[in-house]
């Protein structure tokens, strides 16, 4: 269910693409900042295996979360690109693009912003969520999946 200060769209395949080809340029280069939001206040009314922290407990025990996430968001694919959305509350940063991939068996919804910090080419990679997803993907949630192959 979207939450109404959000306003989602369908990038193009090819906008999708660009922007992962930059998201990985950022993560390889070292240029990335990367913020993860552990804890969040929507958690505290949240079956807990939907949350960030027990996600990244459950699939990533002992490992370092900051490199768990580089290594994993450089892995994004337009495969599994799910929407774009404008957060109207902050109009003017940029967009959240969100992701869906299969962790252990089980959907892992993923939703980031990039943000171009400063002139010297570093970004800052707020990943607002990476958890369990509360409802079973379907393949008509992935517009860049080609259907039957």
């Amino acid at each position: 269910m979207k939450v109404s200060y959000e306003k989602s769209t369908i990038e193009s395949e090819f906008d999708v693409s660009t922007y992962l080809e930059r998201l990985k340029y950022a993560l390889e280069s070292g240029s990335a900042t990367i913020s993860f939001q552990m804890n969040r206040q929507v958690d505290d009314a949240r079956d807990r295996k939907y949350t960030n922290r027990y996600t990244m407990h459950t699939l990533f025990p002992d490992e370092d979360v900051v490199a768990v996430l580089k290594r994993e968001l450089a892995t994004l694919t337009v495969r599994d690109y799910i929407e774009t959305v404008k957060d109207t509350r902050y109009p003017k940063r940029s967009d959240m693009r969100v992701f869906g991939k299969k962790y252990s068996g089980e959907d892992v919804y993923i939703k980031i912003r990039v943000e171009l910090v400063g002139s010297m080419g570093n970004n800052y990679v707020f990943v607002m969520s990476f958890h369990f997803a509360e409802k079973a993907f379907v393949e008509t949630d992935f517009p860049y999946r080609k259907r039957g192959g």
